[in-house]
């Protein structure tokens, strides 16, 4: 058995994290067309959203092998309430209430427990601009432990959106990070796509810029941020770099979690550390239990297994923790 050991100082104590680094495919290209993001909600329950060509989402109760059909409709593609065009990323709440960004609809839909028809909560259906109330392709976003507001990344803006999780189409949202045109100064984001944020243990978020090649920490609303992984505007391969990192996670103890896409691996940087660890992955693209193909997002269980969505192998593998 293979599996790769991390071992954190914290407080004085040692934590201990390990991973098997051999991959367990829970769903592949027979029942999927591709993974985007991944969430875990309060069962357990896995949430899969598969962009293209079917642009749906996806749940897969804890223990069972067949995805049950949440949102969107298999390959019809466009901006009706039933309907989804790319969407991107996905979380639940605790009244099981379905949140979904929503990319070339410029728009994230909120589903109420159980209804099939989403109510956009954040954009304009199908209007992509520069305005407070509009998007151009939301990707990944979260949701303060309150489940009171939401922190979007609008991508091809090049900012963060803040909005309270009640709010209506047209609504204006507020720049909470970027918006500054793209790029890799310290006030820029660069096509920023995974998004992070704990404030019960950090008052910073955390943002990937896909395009930047790093990772961002940014107390929401101020005009700049601080550089913690990656080398802005450098692409790499070595510990200190990373290549279009995608989905981003970070735990109690603020190591944070990378899917470095152009890297085919998941690297685990240590709180205050510019090194990373490659805990998933080789580095080279491939198909094999112990290898990844430009994934995209990470989530994790209840139990701290690893989930990664490996969208260039079409296939959600999950990572033991022992």
């Amino acid at each position: 058995m293979r599996f790769y050991d991390v071992r954190i100082s914290f407080l004085g104590g040692v934590i201990p994290y390990r991973w098997n680094t051999t991959g367990i495919t829970i769903l592949n290209s027979s029942q999927i067309s591709s993974v985007s993001g991944l969430f875990f909600d309060s069962n357990d329950t896995l949430y899969i959203v598969d962009e293209y060509p079917n642009s749906v989402v996806w749940k897969l109760p804890k223990n069972t092998l067949t995805p049950i059909l949440v949102a969107g409709i298999v390959q019809s593609r466009g901006t009706g309430a039933s309907q989804l065009n790319r969407p991107q990323d996905v979380y639940v709440d605790s009244n099981k209430n379905m949140y979904v960004t929503d990319c070339y609809g410029h728009r994230l839909q909120k589903f109420i427990n159980g209804s099939t028809a989403g109510v956009t909560i954040a954009g304009i259906t199908g209007s992509n601009g520069t305005a407070l109330n509009q998007f151009n392709c939301p990707r990944y976003f979260c949701l303060d432990p309150t489940e009171t507001y939401l922190y979007i990344n609008d991508n091809s803006n090049q900012r963060t959106m803040l909005y309270r999780s009640n709010s209506t189409t047209g609504t204006n949202g507020t720049i909470v990070a970027g918006g500054n045109s793209n790029g890799n100064s310290n006030i820029q984001l660069h096509y920023p796509w995974g998004i992070h944020y704990l404030p019960s243990i950090s008052t910073d978020m955390y943002i990937a810029n896909n395009a930047g090649h790093s990772v961002m920490r940014w107390i929401p609303g101020a005009s700049s941020g601080i550089f913690v992984a990656g080398t802005a505007g450098v692409s790499g391969s070595n510990a200190t770099l990373l290549n279009s990192p995608m989905g981003l996670k970070i735990d109690a103890y603020l190591n944070i979690y990378v899917v470095d896409k152009g890297n085919h691996r998941v690297q685990m940087f240590c709180q205050n550390s510019s090194l990373g660890i490659t805990i998933v992955g080789t580095g080279i693209a491939g198909n094999s239990t112990t290898e990844l193909n430009a994934p995209r997002s990470i989530a994790f269980d209840s139990s701290m297994n690893m989930y990664i969505g490996d969208t260039g192998n079409v296939r959600v593998q999950k990572f033991l923790k022992i």
